[in-house]
């Protein structure tokens, strides 16, 4: 559980290594992205929104973070978000993502995004989970549709729509 010492807070620069360390848990398992390696900052910062990025934190220590990428340069897709979370290994199972997630549920309603996407290993139940608590629905399973580590993989497409727009 978090405990009252657990903060949401905008993902600043500075917060960088921190992030990239718990992203590179996330790549090792193989369950969470097809990436292999993580970006350096300038790169990830250019694929993803300025707005709706938060950090958990506890006692200084990042313990998740959050954050959206669009899913097109298109203006009829600018209400439309593909939404990426990962928890440090310690931190899973304590009600992190679940945390990260309402925050950016919030923030994204208030600005308008009317639908979140994201695509998730079907392997990988916790995510799964915690996203239909969430209000996302299943729309699909995309048989195939990359290798990781030479193997081809499915991935579950999942995504919410806004409930006040």
């Amino acid at each position: 559980m978090l405990t009252t010492a657990t903060q949401i807070r905008d993902l600043r620069p500075g917060d960088w290594p921190e992030v990239a360390r718990i992203y590179a848990e996330g790549i090792a398992t193989r369950n969470a992205t097809f990436e292999t390696e993580v970006p350096g900052w300038e790169e990830w910062n250019g694929a993803h929104l300025g707005e709706h990025r938060f950090v958990a934190e506890e006692d200084g220590e990042v313990l998740g973070w959050i954050a959206l990428a669009p899913i097109s340069t298109r203006c009829c897709y600018a209400g439309v978000a593909e939404i990426s979370a990962y928890v440090r290994e310690r931190a899973r199972g304590r009600g992190v993502g679940a945390t990260l997630l309402e925050a950016v549920v919030r923030s994204t309603e208030r600005a308008g995004i009317w639908t979140l996407e994201t695509g998730v290993f079907p392997e990988n139940e916790p995510s799964l989970a915690l996203l239909k608590r969430f209000g996302f629905r299943e729309v699909g399973v995309r048989e195939r549709i990359g290798q990781l580590d030479g193997v081809w993989r499915d991935v579950v497409f999942l995504e919410r729509r806004s409930e006040v727009i």
